[in-house]
């Protein structure tokens, strides 16, 4: 199924913006002429100041564009004539109605004004470089234009609104005025908290990618190379992996099965046709993994430790056994091959630092590994569960252990002990 694009987004205007490049944006989405766009907000300027509010939230919340075309002289021109004449039609409608003294329209434009000033001298333009001293210039004026108008409002004639003392008119004032002036402050931080978390997720998408062509194309391809004189069996390696690898990247790959038991059973079968190894798979208990991407990571952890001791251990049996409690489930995948020193390997090894370490660290697990030389490998996969929601196992009981009638109960115990 093709992956299908993400919806188109409004971005503000850059190059081309007169004040915030909001109508210009708008009018790019809907492919119409900016100045309707801005007849618009002029008139919705009129309804008690809607459309002001609307032009400051979607300045706020669209992202900005990537344009460099400036706007041309008359264009730049139409514009500040409307932004006018929508701040005094939404200023003089609000008194009218309100019954407030047109006196008050002045401090009150001025506000406007020296915040718009503000606002845009934090949102910078990334197509037009700026002089220093003109950006605090218009940002030193702004603000003297908000405390300024602000205090005239408060103070002009000693008017008391709708019988509050003055002190505490003054103060929300005060607070109104931080709020106008710091506005642009908390729009960048939300912006780039937004930016931290878009290249959080993508950097765990790479490591989750390149942890999985490790197990999978990478590994296939190491051996095509040992069996290349099997002509059939590089092709059914090559087929295999095809099926795989499109299975990944087009369908829905979140927990084999209705069962974590038979997801580790389903990776432990495959190791053991590509790699013609004999895994004995030992499984107490049992959950449905469905819908948790902390299982997916413990059972593809658990995958890499198989073929690693499948390509490295020089035996022809492992062992892997998986105990699934009411507050955490252990998979303990080992051998009893040529072994090899925990401490000499490399930091950069993927298959144990991407493919096992990682994985399981970044779902908040714990990986623990033993080995020896000519005294095997033992690999210990943690994973905590949730306090709630998996209580309910797929046979039953608190740990529903699960029958495998070609094991002995002392060789269960000798599994778990190792």
């Amino acid at each position: 199924m093709p992956v299908q694009p993400p919806p188109p987004k409004v971005h503000r205007r850059d190059g081309g913006r007169v004040v915030a490049g909001v109508a210009g944006g708008i009018a790019d989405y809907f492919d119409v002429d900016a100045f309707r766009v801005r007849v618009v907000f002029v008139v919705l300027a009129a309804l008690a100041g809607a459309g002001v509010i609307a032009y400051a939230a979607l300045w706020f919340f669209c992202p900005q564009g990537d344009d460099t075309t400036p706007p041309s002289h008359r264009e730049r021109q139409q514009a500040y004539g409307l932004a006018v004449l929508g701040l005094v039609a939404a200023f003089l409608v609000g008194f009218v109605a309100s019954g407030t003294p047109a006196a008050q329209l002045v401090p009150l434009v001025v506000v406007a004004i020296g915040a718009s000033l503000v606002w845009r001298e934090f949102d910078k333009s990334r197509s037009t470089p700026r002089s220093p001293l003109l950006t605090w210039t218009r940002l030193i004026g702004g603000a003297v234009l908000v405390i300024g108008g602000l205090a005239v409002v408060v103070w002009a004639g000693d008017t008391s609104f709708g019988g509050l003392n003055t002190t505490l008119v003054a103060v929300l004032a005060t607070l109104i005025g931080v709020v106008l002036l710091t506005v642009p402050l908390w729009m960048r931080l939300w912006r780039a908290l937004n930016e931290e978390r878009a290249a959080a997720i993508r950097i765990a998408e790479r490591e989750e990618i390149a942890s999985h062509l490790h197990d999978s194309v990478l590994q296939t391809l190491a051996l095509i190379q040992k069996r290349s004189d099997r002509p059939d069996e590089v092709a059914r390696l090559a087929r295999r992996q095809e099926r795989e690898l499109r299975g990944w990247l087009f369908g829905d790959t979140r927990g084999r099965g209705d069962s974590l038991s038979g997801a580790l059973k389903s990776v432990a079968a495959e190791v053991e046709d590509t790699y013609d190894v004999d895994v004995e798979v030992v499984s107490v208990g049992d959950l449905d993994p469905s819908g948790d991407r902390r299982w997916d990571a413990l059972v593809a952890a658990s995958r890499e430790a198989l073929v690693n001791a499948a390509k490295h251990s020089g035996q022809r049996k492992v062992d892997m056994y998986c105990e699934i409690e009411d507050h955490q489930v252990e998979v303990f995948v080992r051998d009893r091959g040529s072994g090899f020193d925990v401490d000499a390997v490399a930091d950069d090894r993927q298959g144990i630092a991407g493919s096992i370490r990682g994985r399981i660290d970044r779902a908040g697990g714990t990986v623990s590994i033993t080995s020896s030389p000519d005294r095997g490998t033992n690999v210990g996969l943690r994973m905590p569960r949730c306090a709630d929601g998996d209580r309910a196992e797929k046979n039953g009981g608190r740990h529903g252990t699960e029958k495998n009638p070609d094991k002995s109960p002392d060789q269960l115990k000798s599994t778990e002990r190792g």
